[in-house]
């Protein structure tokens, strides 16, 4: 079954309905109508469990209509979500975070990772290794790649008796499930005494492309006598000579499934694909799935990798690419008064969920408590958008502004976006707008998209280990309009150990989460 952040796809020129908490509906329920001709919609509310409503022309009288409350949690619901899983329903059911696995432009690894942000190393620059293919990205393109990354790596983390799944994984996959399997490993999880029932796996990706070179035979053999391609060959002269298992190398529900197969999770699991919103949302989604008793355990995280043919020339035609001629490892300027727009990039990035208690039992290391989450779209208004999915975050964890130590912002450095996101901070911080520390991590490490938001987060949580804030690079001099108090540098102290981490789509859709690092 999916729910509604699978349903909602950002594709391009698609409305997006807004998310769970502007639904301004707080209990659950499902209406079926059984009359032919209607369509069915997913929606997901506050609480995490799915909607299912049935929409059609209101003279269609001939079905029944039956509305389940669902605010009971009636079993049989459950059961048909999660099969044979047990819930148990105990209140105030406190998440924490004990396991990260990243690998990212500055790094592989939580502890490699965090000296090179320490240390405000860029992981931008001219891209140098061709991961999708000979010639797949124009020489001289200034992106961020992970370029100690490849199939080999992959190996290292895949189990021995699943390795032969990596024929069927594209390089989003590939990363996706390594960093999850290194976040495994860092919690110090026993998989072999875990309750499989009750962990689960939530997982962000973008939407994924094969190299073009992978068409070109089957293509070729639909053409006719004047080399024009005629599709209606395709289905008897093109199909047959695809690789027999293409799909499953880029379809972006395949890291959760591979993951889930490789720690034997038989609890909730779920893709999303919304873009640089992703990593915020399966983070609170799997936080409701844990708050509602539905597992114990839960692997969240999203993955990204941009520095393809086709995502490139996508890159180009619908958003600003940053580019300083000078210095390309600072084409990336988040809040700066010279960016120009963002930089392409890759990357992935894992956590591992636990109920306190679970945690506590088996001696893990805590590093930080994910106390809520929020999500919202206005179209076209990148701001209010970014005020819904703040305010939202907020109230789900029962904070106030002044409980934000600092705020990880989407900085993309974008001229428009990363202007209305500082006017979402002022509103929403009201007289502590221009005070309360700001900082982007994408000056380093670029925008993988769906991997962005949980590496950011993640620059975050390591950071507040250390008792400090991690630092933004390239913001040179800070924009007067933005008016932020940008952390820049290097790493700022702070005594507040808790962060909002905010990402927004140029859809107008926002996602954000806290962590408390108590």
């Amino acid at each position: 079954m999916f729910t509604g952040a699978t349903c909602r796809e950002g594709l391009a020129g698609q409305r997006v309905a807004p998310f769970g908490d502007e639904l301004g509906d707080k209990r659950d329920k499902r209406t079926l109508r059984s009359s032919p001709g209607y369509q069915t919609e997913i929606r997901q509310a506050e609480s995490g469990v799915a909607l299912l409503r049935q929409h059609g022309p209101a003279s269609a009288g001939r079905g029944t209509a039956q509305t389940f409350d669902f605010s009971r949690r009636q079993p049989s619901f459950h059961r048909g979500i999660h099969g044979s899983m047990s819930q148990r329903h105990t209140p105030d059911r406190r998440v924490v975070i004990t396991g990260v696995g990243v690998i990212s432009p500055i790094g592989i690894g939580r502890e490699t990772f965090w000296v090179n942000l320490a240390a405000a190393r860029s992981g931008v620059g001219p891209v140098e290794h061709q991961f999708h293919g000979e010639k797949s990205i124009p020489g001289g393109f200034v992106g961020a790649e992970v370029a100690d990354f490849n199939e080999k790596v992959a190996r290292q983390w895949v189990p021995k008796n699943q390795r032969k799944s990596i024929k069927v994984m594209c390089r989003d996959i590939q990363m996706g499930t390594a960093s999850a399997m290194m976040a495994v490993e860092d919690s110090a999880l026993d998989l072999e005494s875990l309750d499989h029932d009750r962990i689960g796996v939530d997982f962000g990706a973008n939407l994924m492309y094969s190299p073009p070179t992978q068409l070109n035979d089957p293509c070729w053999n639909c053409v006719d006598e004047d080399r024009r391609f005629v599709m209606q060959r395709w289905a008897k002269h093109g199909l047959s000579k695809m690789e027999p298992l293409w799909l499953l190398k880029y379809l972006p529900n395949m890291p959760a499934c591979h993951i889930a197969i490789f720690v034997d999770a038989h609890g909730p699991s779920n893709s999303v694909t919304q873009n640089e919103a992703s990593g915020n949302l399966a983070m609170r989604e799997a936080l409701h799935v844990i708050q509602r008793g539905a597992a114990d355990v839960m692997i969240a995280g999203a993955t990204g990798a941009r520095l393809h043919q086709f995502k490139v020339i996508l890159a180009a035609l619908w958003q600003e690419l940053g580019y300083r001629a000078e210095d390309p490892a600072a084409s990336c300027r988040p809040f700066d008064t010279e960016r120009t727009g963002e930089v392409a990039a890759e990357g992935a990035c894992s956590l591992i969920l636990e109920e306190e208690g679970h945690a506590r039992a088996r001696g893990a290391t805590i590093l930080g408590r994910l106390s809520g989450g929020g999500s919202s779209c206005v179209e076209g208004n990148f701001k209010q958008a970014a005020v819904n999915a703040m305010r939202a975050a907020l109230r789900s964890a029962d904070l106030s502004p002044d409980d934000i130590g600092h705020v990880n912002a989407h900085g993309l450095g974008s001229p428009r976006i990363d202007l209305e996101e500082a006017q979402a901070i002022h509103e929403v911080f009201g007289a502590r707008g221009a005070e309360i520390p700001v900082t982007s991590l994408k000056g380093a490490i670029g925008n993988s998209a769906a991997g962005s938001g949980t590496l950011e987060l993640a620059g975050s949580l390591l950071a507040l280990q250390h008792g400090v804030i991690p630092p933004t690079l390239h913001c040179d001099t800070p924009d007067p309009q933005c008016n932020l108090n940008i952390v820049r540098g290097e790493p700022r102290s702070t005594k507040l150990r808790s962060v909002l981490n905010l990402n927004l789509t140029r859809f107008g859709q926002a996602s954000a989460v806290i962590v408390q690092c108590d």
